[in-house]
């Protein structure tokens, strides 16, 4: 009897699915490479002959022919937030209080512990249960798709199943972090080494630059793995994450099994314990321990700080140290003008990579640690990441050490060094310092500021020095260079056009991208995203007094002054006009609006709210012509309070605010 090959190619996507979950999730394989290799082709050939049973999921489109020439921008639907970090058990414990207090009395808080994995994090879109799209992180609200390499990875599965335990879960984002296991990873450098290449500094470095990869056939052939952790519906109201796991584990996604539900945070913190002592028997990095709340509906209770979750907190393993030799202190110039101290090490391996330097931070910090040239010092990574010096071995200390002295001209440029009464650093107050020009526009045009991709630091120095760029206003002028550009050896007409390019897509970044990239000091990514909410434009911005500006929750004076003595500046002025013709933005883009009922209205926002989140309550407000204020002032129309309010109301008291209920609130935008 002749085989229906539809009904084949169906029974072997089934078969290759299953196999592939018990090899790469399971690690528990029932047949052999040499049975696995036999289905797969002989569903390459059906599916050769008979086109049209092609479907997306199948295992033989996991590798795209297709090369990305860019990386397209993706909305997330939900922010992507980073973890507020904790070092130490005392810390776990504030993170508790923190937690209860943000809830009604009497509730009850468990806790999910997971491993925190040294990878990459990703948003996966599962449409009817298909595979349909994934992005990088990004800055967290906005990432890049990189659906066809998330393709490439054979433990996530192109398919899930939808009806799982009750539910239906048919459109759903999942979120993940890519890894690669060490022994993969050491294999892959050892190749690089042999072939003479330059080898990866950890794992995460590899995994990072593999998936912004142009080429899926090349991403394919580096081992890539990935454990998902999140689970969002748009139609079904999940309960806990402890849940939600299982849920992800029975839907077929791999879900890394060395979590844990905890009824209290003396339960956390001996997981922590026992994950710290266990972390080097994994044979992948972790550099900690993720603690989230475990209800869903107390997560939205408590919700958001700027960027991270007030629910969720990552416990950080201690850094790994080594010691090495300190060869000399040299003193590097940042944009803002500050000088840095910087050791200069006998190269030593720690954490995955080669250090040959390390921060001293200042010179305080130097005399604290009686830190000396020659000395045996003890180095680690703090939070894995950054070197820094521990400590001094005196012991090893050599007789002609000599004590460190402040340098009393810049380096670079050789101007005179300020500095200010009450402060640590010093600055070179010299604004056309070839070293401030330098780090200004890289500044600028860095990730998480304008983004341009290929002007990178080794291109800023050469611009620089070549006297194409003055300041980072130059940078969109660099397209009225073109013909020279092209003649610089090792750039080339190709390079250079994709350069342009890129410096003309940077014109639609955010206001609040523009902002900080401005490099205001002391104006954080984040600052100047609250900022950007608060004003709305820079020419709001630059009317501020420092109360207003202060009146914005975490903006203190020594910001407040930064930002008027920035736009005091003509210099400045005349950078930001020229900007401003150049085609950047300065104001928010408009939001959609639902009404006007709150137009002109202002509202601050403080307690738990029952029927929603505060990020709920704050888009309302803005799409019925409202605005949202980070903290009290005179200028505050409304105090929106819901359960255990705090100092907001009584200051709201104080001022003579007016105090409404969420009830109240509800009823203006009936």
């Amino acid at each position: 009897m002749k085989t229906n090959p539809q009904k084949r190619i169906e029974e072997l996507r089934r078969l290759i699915k299953e196999h592939d979950y018990r090899y790469y999730v399971l690690a528990q394989p029932v047949i052999s490479d040499y049975e696995y290799d036999k289905l797969y082709k002989e569903l390459v050939e059906l599916e050769k002959t008979y086109p049209e049973y092609v479907t997306p999921d199948s295992p033989t489109q996991r590798v795209g022919s297709d090369i990305t020439n860019e990386f397209k921008p993706v909305a997330h639907r939900i922010p992507m937030l980073s973890l507020s970090n904790t070092y130490n058990e005392e810390e776990l414990y504030d993170f508790n209080r923190r937690v209860k207090e943000g809830l009604p009395e009497n509730e009850k808080v468990e806790y999910v512990c997971e491993l925190k994995i040294d990878g990459v994090s990703v948003s996966v879109i599962y449409e009817k249960g298909i595979l349909v799209r994934a992005a990088t992180r990004g800055d967290g609200t906005t990432g890049e798709e990189i659906t066809n390499n998330v393709k490439t990875i054979k433990s996530l599965p192109l398919s899930v199943k939808t009806e799982v335990e009750g539910y239906r879960l048919e459109d759903v984002e999942v979120r993940g972090e890519i890894y690669m296991e060490l022994d993969d990873f050491e294999k892959i450098n050892a190749e690089r080494e042999l072939n003479g290449e330059k080898t990866f500094a950890n794992p995460r470095n590899l995994v990072a630059g593999t998936i912004k990869l142009l080429d899926p056939k090349a991403v394919a052939k580096r081992p890539l793995k990935i454990f998902v952790y999140y689970l969002y519906s748009q139609s079904e109201a999940l309960e806990s994450q402890y849940q939600n796991l299982k849920l992800l584990e029975a839907m077929g996604l791999p879900v890394n099994p060395n979590y844990r539900l905890c009824g209290s945070i003396e339960d956390v913190i001996e997981f922590c314990r026992e994950w710290e002592g266990k972390r080097y028997t994994l044979p992948y990095e972790i550099d900690g321990a993720v603690i989230k709340v475990n209800s869903i509906r107390q997560q939205q209770m408590l919700g958001n700080i700027a960027k991270s979750p007030r629910w969720a907190v990552a416990f950080k393993f201690k850094a790994r140290q080594e010691k090495t030799k300190l060869k000399k202190i040299v003193w590097q110039v940042g944009r803002t003008g500050t000088l840095t101290p910087v050791a200069e090490l006998e190269p030593v391996f720690l954490a995955g990579s080669t250090i040959s330097r390390a921060t001293l931070h200042n010179i305080d910090e130097i005399r604290r640690k009686d830190i000396r040239e020659g000395d045996t010092v003890v180095i680690e990574k703090g939070g894995d990441v950054i070197p820094k010096v521990v400590s001094v071995d005196l012991s090893r200390r050599p007789e002609n050490s000599v004590e460190v002295k402040l340098p009393d001209k810049c380096p670079v440029c050789n101007s005179k060094l300020f500095k200010p009464e009450g402060e640590v650093a010093i600055y070179c107050e010299n604004p056309a310092c070839p070293a401030q020009i330098k780090g200004r526009i890289a500044h600028f045009a860095s990730r998480g500021a304008m983004d341009i991709n290929g002007l990178g630091e080794s291109l800023i120095n050469l611009f620089v020095d070549l006297g194409f760029l003055k300041d980072y206003a130059d940078v969109y002028s660099l397209k009225t260079k073109r013909d020279e550009l092209i003649k610089i050896e090792r750039l080339g007409e190709k390079s250079v056009d994709n350069l342009l390019k890129s410096i003309e897509e940077s014109k639609n970044r955010s206001f609040d991208k523009v902002l900080f990239a401005l490099g205001i000091r002391y104006v954080g990514a984040g600052a100047a995203q609250k900022l950007a909410e608060h004003f709305g434009s820079i020419d709001q911005l630059m009317k501020a007094d420092e109360e207003e500006i202060e009146s914005i929750q975490d903006i203190g004076p020594s910001i407040s002054k930064s930002i008027k003595r920035f736009f005091s500046d003509p210099k400045n002025l005349d950078i930001i006009e020229r900007l401003r013709k150049a085609g950047l933005k300065f104001k928010m883009d408009e939001q959609k609006k639902i009404s006007d009922k709150l137009g002109g209205k202002s509202f601050v926002l403080t307690g738990a709210l029952s029927s929603m989140s505060r990020d709920k309550a704050k888009e309302l407000i803005i799409a019925n012509g409202g605005k949202v204020l980070s903290a009290i002032s005179k200028n505050t129309d409304y105090l929106v309070a819901g359960e255990k309010a705090g100092s907001k109301l009584d200051k709201a008291r104080k001022l003579g605010v007016k105090i409404i209920s969420e009830d109240e609130f509800l009823n203006m935008i009936k």
